[in-house]
């Protein structure tokens, strides 16, 4: 039970350190609330010249954006020493944490909150509300139950997906651009439904990198929406479940990165 607590004085640390200045992190937040408001303007745009895309409103795409964005505001910003640990290995700095008795991951994971993602998490969040309020959903206790689930386990999938950018850097030193593939452009595919998507990239989103499983599956359920693909209704209220196996595995390869690490050899 110490990790826990160790890896929340960490997070405090960067937390009070990024808040001595506050005029930065207000400008740095207020930029990405204006990033993210332009990228929901060009969906506004697309539903503005085509009214629906495969029977889907706007409200009901908002559903899905405000879904799969607020996870990876939260994924990413508690994921940011992932995010930035090619530098820790160029530098050998990687050396230093490995003589400490601690979990390496840990105290990976505890080098930085980025807290400038806020403008992210509170669009994302405006939006999921407005989509609730115009489509007049039912909330018992079950659908809050899984609208938690899914942030969590969209969370655990983008983290996971931080810890496996990380890891590949053990053999290659530079992180690879093509990771952003599947966190940004990740993003941007699970707003809309799979449906619009070809069946190659629908498997590979749904088994390999299971975005589907944090987006398109949880809102059919809070949608009450049968899948023209035809995946049974069970499926849909577990499938957050798999983000969080996600980074079960994703740590796992981590560990298995740190054990053939061979340091710099400076």
């Amino acid at each position: 039970m110490n990790d826990p607590r160790l890896l929340l004085r960490y997070l405090g640390l960067s937390v009070r350190s990024q808040l001595e200045y506050r005029a930065s992190f207000l400008m740095l937040s207020a930029g990405y609330l204006l990033i993210t408001v332009l990228e929901f303007l060009s969906v506004w745009v697309l539903f503005a010249r085509f009214g629906n895309l495969e029977g889907w409103s706007l409200p009901q795409i908002a559903l899905c954006y405000g879904l799969i964005n607020i996870a990876f505001a939260l994924g990413e910003s508690a994921a940011r020493g992932f995010d930035v640990f090619s530098a820790m290995i160029k530098a050998g700095d990687f050396d230093r944490l490995l003589l400490r008795p601690r979990s390496t991951a840990l105290q990976v994971a505890g080098q930085e909150l980025t807290l400038r993602r806020v403008g992210r998490l509170l669009q994302g969040t405006a939006i999921l509300a407005w989509a609730a309020a115009t489509l007049d959903l039912h909330w018992g206790l079950y659908q809050w139950l899984l609208l938690a689930g899914t942030l969590a386990g969209g969370s655990c999938l983008f983290y996971g997906l931080m810890v496996l950018q990380a890891t590949v850097c053990f053999w290659t030193t530079e992180p690879l651009e093509f990771m952003n593939a599947f966190t940004n452009g990740g993003t941007f595919a699970s707003q809309y439904p799979f449906t619009i998507y070809r069946d190659w990239f629908r498997r590979f989103f749904t088994f390999a990198v299971p975005l589907a499983c944090v987006s398109y599956y949880p809102a059919l359920a809070l949608l009450g929406r049968p899948d023209p693909l035809g995946s049974p209704v069970f499926l849909h209220w577990l499938a957050p479940l798999v983000g969080v196996l996600f980074l079960g595995v994703c740590l796992q390869l981590w560990r298995w990165g740190v054990r053939h690490y061979r340091s710099t050899g400076s």
